[in-house]
Order: C-alpha cells, then structure tokens, then sequence
C-alpha cells in the first residue's frame, strides 16, 4: 500500500515539473518579440527607397543598369528575330522556342531613356534653382550652434527677415507694374473719378 503511495506522488511530481503548469503557468509564457536588427534595415531600407524616389540624381544612377540591361536584351532579341527571319526566307527550319517581341523590348528600352531624361531634367531645375537662390540671397542664415563655427558672411535673423519681406514688397511692385501695363494695353486703365470741382 506503501509502495503504491508513492508510485502516485512520484507520478503526480513528474507531472507537476513537466505539466503546462509549471514555472508560474501557461500565462507567464514570453511571447516571442521581433529582432530589432530586421525592424532598423527595414526602416533603412524604406527611407534609402524614399530618397531615391525624391532625388532625382539617385534614381538616375538607380535607371542606368536597368538600361543597360535593357540595351543588351534588345540587341540578343533583334539578332534573334533576324535570324529567324533569315532562315525562313531561305527555307530553312526555324527554331521551335518561343522568341521575344522585338517591339516590346524596343518599347521598354525607350520608357527607361525617357525616365533618364525626365530626371536629367528635374537635376537641371534643381541646380538652376539652388543657382538662383544664391545669387539673389548670397547671405545665408547662420545654422551652426556654436559661436566659433558661424560664417562670416552669414547674416543674423532678423536681418534675414527683413531682406525676405525686401523680396517680397520688389515682387509686389512687380506684380502691380505689369497688372498697370496690362490694364493699359487692354484700355482698362481705372481713371480718378472727377467731382464737381474737377480734379485738384
């Protein structure tokens, strides 16, 4: 009876050490939690993606393989079709694989040529830009914190308010002189309305 006894407490040990209860129960349990290194490269690799769609000099270095792969696909696909053709007109067996269309790599190969461009064009915008701006603004607003690390030829912000609202009042006497040019052209010119004493 002794013996049995124990047989039960020893089995109920067992199953209390290796049972779902154990170590504070099936609650207790840690979830596995995501690598923090694949969280921080995919983050990277968003922000990489996001420069490159807004930088147009990224995405052209981006397009130029793609462009040349595209060439040489286009070249192995005319010598293929010529091939081809050539056999045919001589009668001969052509090739029982499929072929590509040489009109649609030609079609590819001139969507990447007019991507290239597009961003050639937007670089040149930009750099005509940053151009303009420094040569209308050459005094920049000082960025650095420290007092050692400012410009010379930096302007305080307050002067710099005042040089952009000059901008802004030559911009509007601009836009008044030629709305006035305009409205004499068109013979709109609004005249001072005369009163009995005539004008002063």
């Amino acid at each position: 009876m002794a013996t049995s006894q124990q047989q039960v407490s020893a089995a109920s040990s067992a199953a209390g050490v290796s049972g779902p209860g154990s170590a504070g129960g099936p609650g207790t349990q840690q979830q596995p939690q995501p690598p923090t290194q694949l969280v921080g490269s995919a983050q990277s690799g968003l922000l990489q993606q996001q420069q490159q769609d807004f930088d147009p000099v990224q995405r052209y270095k981006m397009l130029i393989p793609q462009l040349k792969e595209s060439l040489q696909t286009l070249m192995k696909v005319a010598a293929q079709n010529l091939i081809q053709n050539t056999n045919i007109d001589n009668g001969q067996k052509s090739s029982d694989g499929p072929i590509q269309r040489f009109d649609k790599c030609l079609e590819e190969f001139y969507a990447l040529c007019d991507q290239l461009e597009l961003c050639l064009r937007l670089a040149h915008e930009c750099l005509s830009q940053s151009c303009d701006s420094a040569k209308h603004s050459p005094t920049m607003v000082p960025t650095a914190t420290k007092p050692d690390a400012v410009q010379p030829d930096s302007l305080p912000y307050p002067q710099y308010l005042a040089v952009i609202k000059a901008q802004i009042a030559c911009a509007k006497d601009i836009h008044t002189a030629l709305l006035d040019c305009a409205n004499k052209v068109t013979g709109k010119t609004s005249a001072p309305p005369t009163g009995p004493g005539g004008a002063l």
